[in-house]
C-alpha cells in the first residue's frame, strides 16, 4: 500500500526507533515501498535494522530510560523534517508521548496510543484492575505484605509489574518460594492457564474505531518472539481483542496476548501497547498493520473493516552484506547534542 505524499510533493519521513528489535524491523520491512523516507536509530551500532535504511538515514541515539532521548528525537524531527515518530521501544513509549505536544511542534506525529492507554498497559496491575469484571481476566493478586500466600491455591505464576519478554516470569510451586521475595507490590501473583497462548494484534484508528483483529497462534517462541505460529479466525478471540483494546483505550497498533484455561475460555494475560515483533505474520495474511496505522497518524482515511486470510510462518535468519567501512562508519555516529 502506497501512501499518499506530504507536505507538499515529497514522500513521508518517517523516524523509527529501536531500529534493533522485531518489531522496528516488522515494521520498516512492511512500509518500505520505495516511497516511503525511512530513518532509523538505535542504542547499538550492530542493531540489524539500522542496515535496513541508506547509510545517511541511520544513527545512534540515548538509552529509552536516558533523560536525554526525548531532546535527541526532538532535535533530530527539526532538523530531518520527519512526519511521523515510530517508537519502538517499551521504555521509550511514555517519555516519547508525554512529549507529543514538543513533536508536535516540529511538525512530527508520533505513532502511539494516548499516555493514559500506556500506562495501563505498562503495568500489568493496572491492566488487570481496569479489565477485571469487563473481559476475562486470570486471577491476579499484588503481591504485598496484606497477601497470604498459604490462602492461594498453587501453583502460581509470579511476574514483574512490568517488562517485557518474559523476563522475571517464573512458576512457583507454592507459598515458601514467596520468600525472599519483594512484598512491596513490584510483583504479582497469577493463576497457571494451562492451555494455549494466542497473540491478537489489533488495529485501531485515533478516533477509537477498531479496524481489525488478527489472532495468532504462538507454535513456537524464543526470547519472547514467535518464530512458528498460524493466524487464525475465531469470533470469540475478535470480539474479546475489541473489547480489550476498548477498555483500555487503544489508538494505534497493540498486541493483546491470551491463554486458555482450563474451562476453554481464553483470559487477558497482558497488553503489548505497541507494535509487535511477529507482525509480519499479520502483514503476509492480509492485514498491513503498519502502513495502515501510518495512514492514520498521517490524516489519510482508513477503512472501517480490513479481513484477513489465515496463514502460517516459520521463521528463518537472515543476513545484511555491506562494505566494513560503512559498518565503522556507524559505530562512529555521535549521539546529536542537546541545545541547552
Amino acid at each position: 500500500m502506497r501512501l499518499p505524499d506530504v507536505r507538499g510533493a515529497r514522500p513521508a519521513r518517517v523516524l523509527v526507533t529501536g531500529a534493533g528489535g522485531p518489531a522496528a524491523v516488522a515494521f520498516m520491512e512492511a512500509v518500505d515501498d520505495g516511497e516511503t523516507e525511512l530513518w532509523a536509530v538505535d542504542i547499538d551500532p550492530h542493531a540489524a535494522g539500522l542496515y535496513l535504511v541508506d547509510a545517511a538515514h541511520r544513527g545512534l541515539v540515548p538509552r529509552g530510560d536516558d533523560p536525554d532521548l526525548v531532546p535527541v528525537l526532538v532535535d533530530l524531527c527539526s532538523r530531518l523534517g520527519v512526519d511521523v515518530l515510530v517508537p519502538t521501544v517499551d521504555t521509550e513509549l511514555l517519555p516519547v508521548v508525554d512529549a507529543s505536544s514538543r513533536f508536535a511542534a516540529v511538525g512530527t506525529a508520533v505513532l502511539a496510543s494516548s499516555r493514559r492507554s500506556l500506562a495501563t498497559c505498562l503495568d500489568k496491575w493496572a491492566l488487570h484492575q481496569a479489565c477485571v469484571g469487563a473481559v476475562p481476566v486470570p486471577e491476579t493478586h499484588l503481591l504485598d505484605t496484606d497477601l497470604d500466600g498459604a490462602a492461594l491455591a498453587w501453583p502460581r505464576i509470579v511476574k514483574p509489574r512490568s517488562g517485557s519478554g518474559s523476563r522475571g516470569v517464573e512458576l512457583l510451586a507454592g507459598p515458601d518460594d514467596l520468600v525472599g521475595r519483594p512484598r512491596d507490590g513490584s510483583l504479582i501473583l497469577q493463576e497457571v492457564l494451562p492451555g494455549t497462548e494466542l497473540s491478537l494484534d489489533v488495529l485501531a484508528r485515533a478516533d477509537g474505531h477498531v479496524v481489525t483483529v488478527v489472532p495468532r497462534t504462538r507454535l513456537k517462541v524464543d526470547s519472547g518472539i514467535a518464530v512458528a505460529g498460524c493466524t487464525v479466525a475465531d469470533p470469540a478471540l475478535d470480539a474479546l481483542g475489541r473489547a480489550v483494546a476498548a477498555r483500555v483505550g487503544i489508538t494505534s497498533v497493540a498486541n493483546v496476548q491470551v491463554k486458555q484455561a482450563a474451562d476453554g475460555g481464553h483470559r487477558l494475560l497482558e497488553v503489548n501497547p505497541r507494535l509487535p515483533g511477529s507482525m509480519p505474520l499479520t502483514v503476509a495474511s492480509g492485514v498491513d498493520m503498519p502502513t495502515l496505522a501510518l495512514a492514520d497518524v498521517l490524516g489519510h482515511p482508513v477503512a472501517d473493516h480490513v479481513g484477513f486470510t489465515p496463514r502460517a510462518m516459520v521463521r528463518s535468519w537472515r543476513q545484511t552484506f555491506l562494505p566494513v567501512e560503512e559498518y565503522e562508519a556507524t559505530g562512529a555516529v555521535p549521539v546529536p547534542e542537546v541545545a541547552s
